[in-house]
């Protein structure tokens, strides 16, 4: 079982950095976005 999630690991490094960093831009954008009505 750890062999697999592993090997998961390793052939989809480049893939789980770019979904990790989608998912950081969406929350950034949902904060911002839930924020900016108390700008006006």
């Amino acid at each position: 079982m750890m062999n697999q999630i592993k090997t998961v690991f390793r052939n989809s490094r480049e893939t789980l950095v770019q979904d990790a960093l989608g998912g950081a831009v969406l929350v950034a954008l949902m904060l911002i976005a839930l924020h900016f009505p108390g700008f006006s």
